[in-house]
């Protein structure tokens, strides 16, 4: 059994897109974040940045202790090991793989945050930030986009956890003031991921969670889940 501490971000979505494909059993502990309960001592021995998603393995392939895991990238990374799926065994295969997906956790995620953060949830409108964050976002679109215009998905011909990685931060294209008819081979494998059986589910599991009153960062929110700092993560 996995338990997925949850909420319905990118992060998140990554990893019930997984356990989805894979079919583990697995126990969803939502983390509501805008209400600060990633601060929770109990979190944190399994989290230790703050952040979700994360997970506790209680039966890892070695038998012993559970295994817990944080960062959206190593959890994958991990799953994928553990059922042997969605990452290929030989070591070009593998590479690839792993290229896209700190690719993802290095480049796209972090910049289509700012993105979000500026365009969307910033009490001030900066001009420059935003125009700084739309155009990177922007710019690794184009990179997706070139790297699929001769093959399927992101690593080759097989859909892999690299995949799973990127999709879920290109759905709020719009958010990020991008044209996905800008980026044929990027929308051609957009329109491809979200039609499977198992990216149905997960966003299925995002809307149980995903409430109305939810959806604007009031100040409390705001101050929880941008105004941190060593000393306020530690007093909560």
């Amino acid at each position: 059994m996995i338990d997925l501490y949850y909420w319905p971000t990118p992060n998140g979505h990554k990893v019930t897109m997984l356990l989805e494909e894979t079919g583990l059993d697995h126990d969803i502990k939502p983390i509501n974040i805008g209400k600060g309960e990633q601060f929770d001592p109990a979190f944190l021995k399994i989290a230790p940045n703050n952040r979700m998603p994360a997970i506790v393995d209680h039966q890892p392939a070695d038998g012993g202790e559970p295994i817990s895991l944080f960062e959206s990238g190593a959890i994958l990374l991990y799953l994928a090991e553990k059922t042997g799926k969605f990452i290929p065994a030989d070591i070009r295969g593998r590479g690839e793989v792993l290229q896209w997906l700190f690719w993802q956790m290095g480049g796209l995620g972090p910049m289509a945050g700012q993105n979000h953060h500026f365009v969307t949830y910033a009490p001030e409108r900066i001009p420059y930030a935003m125009d700084r964050y739309v155009n990177e976002t922007n710019r690794l679109y184009g990179v997706l986009d070139r790297r699929l215009a001769d093959r399927a998905f992101v690593a080759g011909d097989d859909y892999t956890i690299a995949d799973m990685a990127s999709y879920p931060w290109i759905v709020p294209h719009e958010r990020q003031q991008q044209k996905l008819s800008d980026f044929p081979h990027l929308e051609r494998w957009f329109r491809a991921i979200e039609e499977r059986p198992a990216t149905v589910r997960a966003y299925e599991i995002a809307d149980r969670y995903r409430k109305p009153d939810e959806q604007t960062v009031n100040e409390e929110s705001r101050s929880i889940l941008f105004g941190q700092t060593a000393a306020s993560a530690t007093r909560r």
